[in-house]
Formats: structure tokens, C-alpha cells, sequence
């Protein structure tokens, strides 16, 4: 049985709660959110009792994600929200194949953004806070050990059967290698973990480097070389006596550039925007990638979080001064003629979940990088299993649509439904160089594919994430690190 097993059925199947990533604070709900999670809660169980099951089996329905995504378009309608809606029948409720043709689908889904955890590993040292960190989770019921809740098991669980993820990527956290809960050895394991299973080509793992840090630039032929990396991953804001730095410097991002292309791994994943808990904002900037994207053409520069910034709501595109978030990627590009669907792409890791609760931010957010980063070059990510399953964020942008009014405003284009296959991995496919056709092929007949089946005959998602959910507990979790 599932240790995060919900009997009562007080779960929503979309996660509509405050837990933050650990990189920022968590976000209070707002009352139009508060508002739809009342009404979900309501309107789930008479659904239930209408439709003859417990509210735990209506909620595990696609019926009951169709209600839940319709209880969220009344509550923002309340509140004047009409910047995007979640186009869901209201019928979907009580039609099952209804709801599933409206939240369910085939697309060939790339996950680019993937996390977990080695529960085992030397980091957690006493004097290491990442061990108070993830212990800190009051929320997570794992085993003994509420790290388990982040191991390469429950990532393979969460990621391949309790959504509809295809294949993903792995990638790493901002910290010095004796600090990483995750190298990039123990995320080759767990790719051999997958590939064990007959799922070769499921999970691709990015090198960590972080080039401010002496001997980083000069050990990348070696995670090449001896762990067959796919791509590389940096925080600009991080840095050893906490100091960033830019990908245009001279000393340090030119050089780790220089690197990846002497290489020929040219995708460089670089984190920008959601700024890091006490490290310096400005190197969350995305003002230093128009730069490099220009001189570089040949490198594939994939902005994590696209540059978004909780705490500094998406409107519109502000040509005039653009101070913050999306729109600093946008003039850099526009400053150095970078053109949409050229050599920089905008990931969508935790920034689709936080924006998913706000249609106005989300309409926006979207409408702006299809038209000015392209409709080519919007990749998925969700930062799973730091939210546990992506499955609710995959069902909520299955329905997502920008309101008619601001795409004949603005100039953003309607999410159709190849534009989100596009979205879900098709465009992603390219820089990594691979066929989505011949991926969907194997993964139907691996081990992987099997197992999933036969779980979902009686699947039991936990509808649960893991993480401080409050400030208090999130100011504790940090003090802890000191």
C-alpha cells in the first residue's frame, strides 16, 4: 500500500498548496485559490454520492480532476480572474469518457526537469543542513525516514507511473559537491536503475558544474567521459563565498561555454529566475543570456523557470522597462537580437505549477514566451518529486487556455492542442536530439510500461507533496543551514 495513502479522501487530485521547492519561500495561498479548494471539497463529494462511489475513488477518477479544474474557473471568476480558464466541459464531471478525452491524452511528454534525493548518501553529515532540510518535511510519511520520500525509488514511481510522463531528465541542485545530496554518480545509478527495467533512453542525467568554483571547469571532460551526461546544468546565483555570476564574464561563463562546446555537449541548462534564499537576486537576472545566446549560436541555452519571479506578478510584455521576471529574458534577447525559436528555449519547471493557480499570471506568462521567446522553444518542466507526481500540473495544461480577449490584444496564440504537444516534449526533443516516435516506441514495450499497467489497474496516487508549506517552517528550515 501507499505509505502516503489518503483514506478519507481529503486529497485534491490538483495539488492546490503552498509547499515550496526549498529555494523559495512558500507562496500563501490567495482567496481565490482558498475559495476553490472549498469548492472542490464540496462539490467532490456530492459528485461522489451522485455518481454511486467513495470520495477517495471519485477523486482518483478523471471525473474527479474534471471537477476540481471546474471548481477552480468558478472560484476565479469570483474574483474577476479571466486571464486564462481551464476549458473542461461541465459534464466532465459525471462522464467518465468525457473527462478522459478533456484531461487525458497520448502526447509525447518530456519532463526536462526531474529531482531527487540519495537518502543513503555521505552528505548527510551532521553539520550538513541538507539533512535538516529534508527532514523538516512534517508533512512526509516515508518509511522511517521522511528523506525516503525523495529516493530514486519513490522518483520512478512518482514520474513514470503515477503520471504520463515519458521520458525525463535529471538534474541537480545549487550546492558544492560535498554538500550535493545527488551527484552526478548517484544519478548514473539511477538511470541504470531505469534502463535496468528494459527503459533504455527514459532518463537522461545533466552534469552539474559550477564554474566560480576552482577546478569545476576543468573536471567537465571527466562527467562526460565516465557518467555520459546530456546536458549541463549551472546556477548563476550560486557561488562559493555566495556570489554568483554571469554567463557573459570573461573569467568564469565564457570559459565553462568555451567547455561544453570543446565537448560537444552544447545544451546548457541554466537556472535564472525563483532567486535563491539569501544568495544575491541580481544573478537570477536573465540580462546576461541575450549575450552569450548571440555569440553562441550553436549552443542550446534552456532558461530554467523561464526567469520567473514569485513574488513579482506576470502582466504583459513592458518594453519600456521591463524590471523583473520573463520580461528581463525578453529585452536581453530583443537588446541582442536574438530572434523567437533560435538557440534559447524557457523551461517551465515550478513556474507552471505557481502560475497555474493564478490565470491571469499564467495567460500572460505563456502568451509571452510563445510570442517572444517562440512557440518552438517552450520546454516542460515541473521539479518533480519536489511537488510529488506531475501528473496534476500534466492534466491542468492539457486544459489550459488563454482568454480570446488577450490573445486579440496582446498577440499570443491559442493553446492548441499541437501547441501543447509541442510544449509537452516535441520541442525539447530537438536540442536533445532525439526521436519522440522511436522513445514511445520502446517505452510500450519495456518493463516499465508493464508495471505501470498492471498498477493502473488499482493505482493509488497520493495526491501529496513533501516540504515546509508555511514561512515559520521555511525561516526554520533556513536557519538551520547556518
Amino acid at each position: 500500500m501507499n505509505e502516503n495513502f489518503d483514506p478519507d479522501g481529503k486529497r485534491l487530485p490538483i495539488k492546490l498548496d503552498t509547499t515550496s521547492n526549498g529555494e523559495f519561500a512558500p507562496i500563501p495561498l490567495t482567496p481565490s485559490i482558498q475559495t476553490a479548494k472549498q469548492l472542490a471539497q464540496e462539490r467532490v463529494g456530492d459528485a461522489a454520492k451522485r455518481s454511486g462511489v467513495s470520495r477517495r475513488a471519485f477523486l482518483k477518477s478523471t471525473c474527479g480532476v474534471a471537477a476540481t479544474l471546474l471548481a477552480m474557473n468558478d472560484a476565479f471568476a469570483r474574483f474577476n480572474k479571466n486571464g486564462g480558464f481551464f476549458d473542461v466541459p461541465r459534464e466532465a464531471r459525471f462522464d467518465a469518457s468525457l473527462a478522459e478525452a478533456t484531461v487525458g491524452g497520448n502526447e509525447f511528454i518530456f519532463d526536462i526537469q526531474g529531482h531527487h534525493v540519495n537518502p543513503k548518501g555521505s552528505w548527510r553529515r551532521m553539520n550538513n543542513h541538507w539533512v535538516y532540510t529534508l527532514r523538516f518535511f512534517p508533512q512526509a510519511s516515508c518509511g522511517d525516514d521522511a528523506i525516503d520520500c525523495f529516493s530514486a525509488e519513490h522518483f520512478i514511481r512518482e514520474v513514470f507511473l503515477d503520471s504520463d510522463t515519458d521520458m525525463a531528465v535529471l538534474s541537480a541542485v545549487p550546492a558544492a559537491p560535498e554538500d550535493n545530496p545527488l551527484s552526478t554518480e548517484e544519478a548514473a545509478a539511477t538511470r541504470a536503475m531505469v534502463d535496468a527495467m528494459g527503459g533504455r533512453h527514459r532518463l537522461l542525467i545533466h552534469g552539474l558544474v559550477h564554474p566560480n568554483l576552482k577546478g569545476q571547469i576543468e573536471n567537465m571532460p571527466a562527467q562526460k567521459e565516465k557518467y555520459a551526461i546530456s546536458a549541463w546544468k549551472t546556477y548563476t546565483q550560486w557561488g562559493p563565498q555566495g556570489t554568483g555570476f554571469w554567463l557573459d564574464d570573461p573569467d568564469v561563463g565564457i570559459p565553462f561555454i568555451e567547455q561544453a562546446r570543446q565537448l560537444g555537449i552544447k545544451i546548457v541548462c541554466i537556472h535564472k529566475g525563483l532567486p535563491l534564499f539569501r544568495l544575491k537576486p541580481e544573478y537570477a537576472s536573465c540580462r546576461d543570456v541575450g549575450p552569450v545566446a548571440r555569440r553562441y549560436p550553436d549552443v542550446a541555452f534552456i532558461i530554467y523557470h523561464s526567469g520567473y519571479e514569485p513574488s513579482k506578478p506576470e502582466g504583459p510584455y513592458d518594453a519600456v522597462s521591463p524590471k523583473s521576471g520573463v520580461d528581463t529574458l525578453i529585452r536581453s534577447l530583443q537588446e541582442h537580437g536574438v530572434p523567437p525559436n533560435s538557440n534559447v528555449y524557457a523551461e517551465l519547471g515550478s513556474t507552471w505549477r505557481l502560475v497555474m493557480k493564478d490565470p491571469d499570471q499564467a495567460a500572460h506568462l505563456l502568451g509571452k514566451l510563445f510570442k517572444y521567446v517562440g512557440v518552438n522553444n517552450v520546454l516542460w518542466g515541473t521539479d518533480s518529486i519536489w511537488y510529488g507526481s506531475p501528473q496534476d500540473q500534466i492534466q491542468a495544461f492539457r486544459t489550459f487556455q488563454i482568454a480570446p480577449s488577450l490573445q486579440e490584444k496582446y498577440g499570443y496564440p491559442p493553446l492548441t492542442p499541437e501547441l501543447r504537444a509541442q510544449v509537452f516534449g516535441l520541442n525539447a526533443a530537438r536540442p536533445y536530439g532525439i526521436s519522440p516516435e522511436e522513445i514511445q516506441k520502446r517505452n510500450a514495450k519495456d518493463r516499465v510500461n508493464q508495471v505501470k499497467q498492471a498498477y493502473l489497474e488499482d493505482p493509488e496516487p497520493s495526491f501529496t507533496t513533501n516540504g515546509p508549506k508555511t514561512w515559520q517552517e521555511f525561516l526554520a528550515l533556513k536557519r538551520l543551514e547556518s
